[in-house]
């Protein structure tokens, strides 16, 4: 028996769109209920939401009933929490701030088995290879890893190409409220001049044959992207949604209710 068939990166070859939304709430309740409404993918955030291993492990047993392919971003993907995240049983991995062709290929060497890599042999304690219960996973699960790196910044931009030739670089995710501020336009993800960034990039991403993504909450913008060739595009956030939806329900029974609204130029 071999390791999973990663469905998400066949659908990325394949250049089916894929919608998702990011679960920052560190809760296997509300990632079962989310995954529940079908989803194509949900991504764990290690980076800004308060999860740990454990959080983690308790929202991909949550998932894993249901269509949606979970991704996880650790709070930085270097090889030793790459290691752990994939011995949780993930097979797509987001790393974030990514700049370098040189960072990419070590966030791909970190996924892998040797010799291709420098990924640990611990699948005896692994809920990714059923604790050894899968008895071609070290052989197989190379094939199954699909690697995202995130570009977030005008270094990040400036090496994109760079980045497009490593081999085993699945996607490029860019980043818009990272970038927005590199650009000097921070909490403006849709200003003109960073659209502009974004834009070129996803064609750069598409000319080299990589799955592009993105994360855009204005409705708007996100289907712009995805018209654009945008495959992995995340929608929102279960944050973003239980904000806005109380915040709505307050608005419509109160008197003095605060505006907090962001005229619709949120990432999440």
């Amino acid at each position: 028996m071999s390791a999973p068939k990663n469905e998400f990166k066949i659908a990325l070859k394949n250049r089916e769109t894929q919608i998702g939304l990011w679960l920052g709430l560190a809760n296997s309740y509300t990632a079962e209920l989310i995954a529940s409404a079908g989803f194509d993918w949900l991504l764990i955030d290690g980076e800004h939401a308060p999860n740990t291993l454990q959080t983690m492990v308790g929202q991909l047993q949550a998932i894993a009933p249901y269509h949606s392919h979970p991704i996880v971003r650790p709070a930085w993907a270097d090889h030793v929490s790459l290691k752990q995240i994939l011995d949780l049983g993930v097979q797509t991995i987001l790393a974030p701030m990514i700049d370098s062709a040189e960072q990419a290929e070590q966030v791909v060497k970190a996924t892998r088995y040797p010799p291709q890599g420098i990924r640990g042999v611990g699948s005896a304690l692994a809920r990714a290879s059923q604790f050894n219960r899968t008895p071609d996973y070290l052989t197989t699960a190379n094939d199954e890893i699909c690697v995202l790196v995130q570009i977030e910044t005008l270094a990040g931009v400036d090496a994109l190409d760079a980045i497009l030739e490593v081999e085993g670089v699945d996607g490029v995710f860019i980043g818009p409220a990272d970038l927005s501020a590199s650009m000097g336009f921070i909490g403006q993800p849709n200003h003109p001049e960073v659209v502009a960034v974004i834009e070129a990039s996803i064609a750069k991403i598409i000319a080299k044959n990589k799955a592009p993504g993105i994360l855009m909450a204005a409705e708007a913008q996100a289907k712009r992207y995805i018209e654009q060739g945008a495959l992995f595009v995340a929608v929102g956030s279960d944050t973003g949604l239980l904000m806005n939806s109380t915040k709505s329900l307050v608005d419509k029974f109160s008197t003095s209710s605060t505006d907090t609204d962001n005229g619709g130029d949120s990432v999440y």
